[in-house]
């Protein structure tokens, strides 16, 4: 048995593609979804990873649903936050609830489902943190400033979070995807995704395979020189220095 990996919304999309790409690397891998039962199963099924369901803006929730991983499959030694959601509109008529679903699942998460793990990760002196944010946490999106102030403060998480375990052989490193080709991103008008595509320099959307490569690298001991980076994956879109 490899090292037990640990993926949120890795079930579908982007999670998906990094939970194939660790099991098919040899690690150990469970995933959580948060409602699309049927989904979640249907990737089970075809690809025999462990899937648990639970709130990832949960406290709680995270914390019974991480002890009952660990009692499947044993500690959590890689985590790779992935899990998010978008509820898009302009700022000026955005309410809170879409604010803070937002902000609930794609930042809040950071904490309640690293925090029960990093202990055990500073005892063993071995973890790999891996945190995917966005391109629009770079650079800011119109109708996005909920997604974009959380993916943004991903960033400052990671970074943050790298500096304090430095020292204890835990890396700790983000991702940010640019449009990539997904049920999230098919959801796109077919217009506006055309205007996308045409502002991507290598001139198409993003794999998840490709997502699920670095993530592989990230996660292994060769990567154990790197921490508190910032990886733009985007076709050329954005250029930025972490």
């Amino acid at each position: 048995m490899g090292r037990v990996a640990l993926v949120t919304g890795g079930t579908r999309g982007i999670g998906a593609a990094i939970a194939i790409a660790l099991k098919g690397s040899g690690y150990t891998v469970a995933s959580t979804f948060a409602g699309n039962v049927e989904k979640a199963h249907a990737f089970r099924d075809e690809t025999g990873i462990a899937v648990f369901q639970w709130d990832v803006g949960d406290a709680a929730a995270c914390a019974a649903g991480i002890a009952e991983v660990e009692a499947a499959v044993g500690p959590v030694e890689i985590l790779v936050n992935n899990a998010g959601i978008t509820r898009d509109g302009w700022f000026h008529k955005m309410d809170y609830d879409a604010w803070s679903a937002v902000l609930r699942t794609n930042l809040d998460s950071m904490f309640t489902m690293t925090r029960p793990v990093i202990e055990g990760m500073r005892d063993r002196g071995f973890g790999r943190i891996i945190n995917i944010s966005s391109i629009n946490g770079q650079k800011g999106q119109l109708g996005q400033v909920n997604y974009s102030a959380a993916k943004a403060g991903v960033i400052g998480f990671t970074k943050a979070l790298a500096l304090e375990n430095a020292r204890k052989g835990i890396t700790v490193n983000c991702i940010c995807p640019g449009y990539i080709d997904t049920d999230m991103v098919a959801g796109v008008p077919e217009k506006v995704l055309e205007g996308i595509i045409a502002q991507i320099p290598v001139g198409r959307l993003g794999n998840a395979d490709e997502i699920g490569a670095v993530v592989g690298y990230l996660a292994s001991d060769q990567s154990a020189f790197m921490t508190g980076a910032v990886l733009t994956i985007n076709g050329g879109q954005y250029i930025a220095n972490g």
